[in-house]
């Protein structure tokens, strides 16, 4: 667990990666009691009560529900989050409780989705964009199984980027389990960005989503 930097501390040394910032606050709108994260906190409700806002200033980040990595979970891009209504639109489920930067290691993305377990089924490959919608492009909201080949991704449980998030970090996802989900059902995916390899360092949602990266293959 990594909390606030010492005061004084000489970070001048240019040959490092940046080091990812979070503060949490104890109130809406960055309030009361701050606390600053430089890495993964179990249970950051051990130095504070409540949190109410939050601001990224190195990320990506992702959020958790429950202490020690559990429950809903919630990206954190590189911004600010005035209000539980920033980082997600679930009314029920808005808590946070933990917290661990995410790993982006590459400016290119690839996605395959399967609509089986065990990579069987269906296949949709997304390869350098978000897809608001999964129906739009031919491939039902059944996703069981995933590789990321490249990059990070976020999947959404409705179109639109809307309801329960599951981080898709580069790897072999041979179950929707393995993702933190309790259903086989992803109706829309994203590209989670980063300041090394994107200026802005977050999404930036576009009207329409170019059909010709997306190939959607029956195996």
């Amino acid at each position: 667990m990594h909390w606030d930097f010492a005061e004084g501390a000489d970070h001048t040394l240019s040959h490092s990666p940046p080091i990812l910032q979070l503060a949490v606050f104890e109130f809406e709108n960055f309030r009361g009691k701050k606390v600053e994260l430089s890495g993964e906190c179990k249970d950051v409700l051990e130095k504070t009560q409540r949190i109410g806002s939050v601001i990224v200033e190195l990320g990506p980040w992702v959020g958790f529900e429950r202490p020690g990595f559990a429950g809903e979970q919630f990206v954190l891009e590189k911004g600010e989050y005035p209000r539980w209504s920033a980082w997600t639109n679930c009314m029920s489920i808005y808590s946070l409780s933990s917290f661990r930067p995410l790993k982006v290691d590459s400016a290119d993305h690839k996605l395959h989705l399967f609509e089986n377990t065990g990579f069987e089924g269906r296949k949709m490959e997304i390869v350098d964009d978000d897809v608001p919608s999964l129906w739009a492009h031919g491939f039902q909201d059944r996703v069981a199984s995933a590789k990321a080949i490249n990059g990070t991704w976020v999947g959404y449980m409705y179109p639109g980027y809307r309801g329960c998030q599951y981080v898709l970090e580069q790897g072999d996802f041979k179950h929707w389990n393995d993702w933190g989900a309790t259903a086989p059902q992803i109706q829309s995916v994203r590209r989670v960005r980063d300041m090394q390899w994107h200026k802005r360092g977050c999404y930036i949602a576009t009207r329409q989503c170019p059909i010709s990266p997306l190939r959607p293959l029956l195996v």
